[in-house]
């Protein structure tokens, strides 16, 4: 994943990642709120070691140096049950020296011989005089017991007094900017991971390299998405200088360069599930090759469930399937389509073997009659992965188109529907429908997305 393509995440799925940081932030302040205040007090003494008043420089440096070496064992027993029990018994708190260790916080300043004990506590005043208490009996064990055990040490050490805990004024904690702001950064971190693991989950087709490393055929055409196409789906005759018209019109420059050298060409257009765009597009493709000038065909080979009749508001009682089965001729179900050269032949009567009809040698036969009227034949086929009808009909035309929706077909889909095409290798290229045109996603289509078409 590159720069663009995180960009493109990040704008994709910005409602989760907005989502999550306002929940994030929520739960930071609503602990902050619900969080009991915790007062803190601070008392600071100094680590003095006593020399003589004849002490050379040498000895003074040395009596320094000792008090930066015990500095941080002093700290240590700044919270031990040794000075923490006798401020309990000062104060006549109800507690023990373990209860209490945890709200007694010591610290060593750089220097080494600055030592802090600070206290947290529910209550203010109760803060300070825990803090200046401990202090106290800190002084108390060190010059006192230690000192006093030690008496043969070389130099005595004093704990003097720097600065009283006076009572706080303001709440140490919760802190409701830090928690706000800490809990808008996880939220924000948790969804952008979330956006992140949804865009490696989703198999859904999100570019145009998608499709070619699914299918390892050329891309022939995107139609651009269009809100209004369940309204206009014939757009070559609905609204003929739309952008999506001219998709079409640059899909048919595309496929023109996949006729063969001599003859007509018979395109079977289908896609691995409904719902895809398959006969929108393979009408629209019949409609721009006619519009050209050439003699163009569209056969209604869905005959499980036909939509071209639908599509033209034709009558499509009978067709493809009473022609297959001799009932009518192939003239008597031909419907010119408008004052160009192009015809359409519906499903007809909905038969009990569809595979097998388009699978006959009447089929055979009926296309070879059909490459000798017209310049290019287009077979609206069914989806390829529920039924084989679409494989069956690869076997006696030129190729497949096979039609895929951005946003909507899946990878694995899509392989998978190239697999079924793998014996006779006729999967000439795709189509990608409904390309987004604004928000996130149109940039990963390029100019597919305002309709215009590089040829193939």
């Amino acid at each position: 994943m590159d720069l663009h393509d995180l960009i493109r995440m990040v704008r994709r799925q910005v409602v989760l990642i907005l989502a999550a940081a306002l929940v994030g932030t929520s739960v930071g302040a609503i602990t902050a709120l619900l969080t009991p205040q915790r007062f803190e007090a601070t008392a600071q003494m100094l680590i003095s070691v006593d020399v003589a008043d004849t002490a050379t420089a040498g000895e003074f440096a040395q009596a320094g140096s000792y008090a930066v070496q015990v500095a941080e064992s002093y700290r240590i027993l700044l919270t031990s049950s040794g000075v923490l029990q006798p401020v309990i018994d000062d104060l006549g708190l109800d507690t023990t020296p373990d209860a209490l260790a945890p709200s007694v916080r010591s610290r060593l300043a750089p220097n080494g011989v600055l030592i802090s004990a600070t206290v947290s506590d529910a209550n203010p005043g109760q803060a300070a005089r825990i803090a200046n208490a401990v202090a106290d009996s800190f002084r108390t064990m060190i010059t006192e017991q230690l000192e006093r055990r030690d008496a043969a040490a070389s130099y005595r050490v004093d704990i003097v007094p720097v600065q009283a805990a006076t009572v706080p004024r303001s709440a140490a904690a919760p802190n409701l900017g830090l928690s706000i702001a800490l809990g808008a950064a996880i939220g924000l971190a948790a969804g952008v991971a979330l956006a992140f693991l949804r865009t490696m989950l989703d198999r859904r087709i999100r570019t145009l390299d998608d499709v070619e490393d699914a299918l390892e055929s050329p891309l022939l055409g995107g139609i651009p998405f269009d809100a209004q196409a369940s309204d206009r789906p014939l757009i070559m005759v609905d609204a003929p200088r739309e952008p999506r018209a001219e998709a079409y019109r640059s899909l048919r420059t595309n496929v023109r360069f996949l006729f063969p050298e001599n003859g007509s060409a018979v395109f079977v257009v289908s896609s691995s599930r409904q719902g895809e765009g398959k006969s929108t597009v393979a009408a629209n493709l019949a409609l721009a090759f006619g519009e050209a000038g050439y003699r163009a065909a569209l056969i209604d080979a869905d005959l499980r469930r036909p939509r071209v009749a639908t599509l033209f508001g034709i009558e499509g009682a009978i067709g493809l399937s009473d022609v297959l089965i001799g009932r009518i001729g192939v003239q008597d179900a031909m419907v010119r389509w408008g004052r160009n050269r192009m015809f359409v032949m519906p499903a007809g009567t909905i038969p009990p073997n569809p595979a097998e009809l388009l699978g006959s040698g009447a089929m055979e036969r009926l296309l070879d009659d059909l490459r000798a009227a017209f310049d290019v034949v287009i077979l609206d086929a069914p989806p390829v992965l529920p039924v084989t009808d679409a494989a069956v009909l690869t076997r006696l035309a030129t190729g497949v188109l096979l039609v895929a929706a951005a946003e909507s077909t899946t990878l694995d889909d899509l392989a998978s529907a190239a697999q079924r095409f793998t014996g006779t290798e006729r999967v000439l290229g795709s189509v990608v429908t409904k390309v987004p045109t604004r928000g996130a996603d149109r940039t990963a289509y390029g100019d597919y997305a305002y309709g215009t078409l590089a040829g193939v």
